[in-house]
């Protein structure tokens, strides 16, 4: 089954380095606009359902969704997604409030540190009880081959860290979007594989990266001889996603200007570059060109969660 809107959103805790890209399925084909910012993050999901008309809704984020199941267990999650709207309050009150000290760490409040200054990963280890920051992984984030090792879910401090994005997408758009969805709102891979969500869902939201969808796309990762933030790379690795697209069911007639422009000439262009490269990572997999990937074990499935595409 192929939703109707498919959309990629590129997450940042900044407003303005939000962009998502949209493709609308039309005979057969999915046709992709030029990636726009985005609004109003409470409501996002509901309005682009709305905008699907019930013909299906796709959407793919990057920030992580899951936890590490080393930190899991020793909090007695068992579920993500049966967790989720319990974060931020009750005993989770403090659950989004990255920790000030190192003394703040706990299984309630595992982000750390609110600011730089006398910080170390040595207090994240001890105050959330794990041998080491390895622990802090989910099984997706460990690398390997052409992909680096990404940064902890609770590590907030530095340029690759990713906590204050998960902060922010889990607050603002996936517990608003449950609150008022309910069951018509999935999440993959937790209540199970992408066809049958799509297939008995109105909206399916998954974990996306666009470095590793790069690498799913046959390109080289980002930062292996050319970077993002660079006008001519992006110009040079849209050029080749141009020609991947060229024999399949995808239309970037309207998207074609902005790719050969390289997104323009500031390094903020990487924002709806990734927003793009996002999208056609997905599109890959819903034409049956990439495998969905997915979680080798239960636990996996039900706590972690996975990184769309990787396989």
């Amino acid at each position: 089954m192929l939703p109707e809107l498919v959309v990629h959103s590129d997450w940042s805790t900044a407003p303005a380095k939000r962009w998502m890209a949209t493709a609308r399925l039309r005979d057969g084909v999915y046709r992709v606009e030029p990636p726009e910012p985005v609004r109003r993050p409470e409501t996002l999901l509901e309005s682009l359902a709305c905008d699907a008309d019930g013909g299906g809704l796709f959407v793919g984020f990057d920030f992580p969704i899951g936890l590490p199941r080393a930190y899991a267990r020793r909090a007695g999650i068992v579920d993500f997604r049966g967790a989720l709207p319990a974060f931020g309050s009750g005993t989770w009150n403090r659950f989004y409030d990255p920790a000030e000290r190192a003394e703040e760490i706990a299984l309630e409040r595992p982000f750390y540190p609110a600011r730089p200054g006398g910080t170390r990963q040595a207090h994240l280890v001890a105050g959330l009880g794990v041998a080491s920051m390895d622990d802090l992984l989910r099984d997706c984030e460990r690398g390997g081959g052409d992909r680096r090792r990404a940064c902890s879910l609770f590590w907030t401090l530095g340029g690759n860290q990713v906590g204050r994005a998960a902060i922010a997408g889990w607050r603002q758009v996936l517990v608003p979007a449950g609150e008022r969805m309910g069951t018509e709102l999935g999440m993959w891979p937790f209540e199970g594989d992408l066809q049958a969500l799509l297939a008995t869902r109105a909206c399916v939201v998954a974990e996306t990266y666009p470095s590793d969808a790069c690498v799913q796309l046959g390109l080289r990762a980002p930062g292996r001889g050319w970077s993002k933030r660079d006008t001519a790379g992006r110009r040079e690795q849209g050029q080749r996603l141009l020609g991947w697209a060229a024999d399949r069911r995808i239309d970037l007639s309207a998207v074609r200007g902005r790719v050969e422009d390289g997104f323009g000439t500031a390094a903020a262009g990487e924002d709806p570059f990734d927003a793009w490269v996002g999208l056609l990572g997905m599109l890959a997999v819903l034409l049956g060109v990439q495998p969905e990937g997915g979680p080798g074990d239960r636990e996996a499935r039900h706590v972690e969660g996975w990184i769309l595409g990787r396989c």
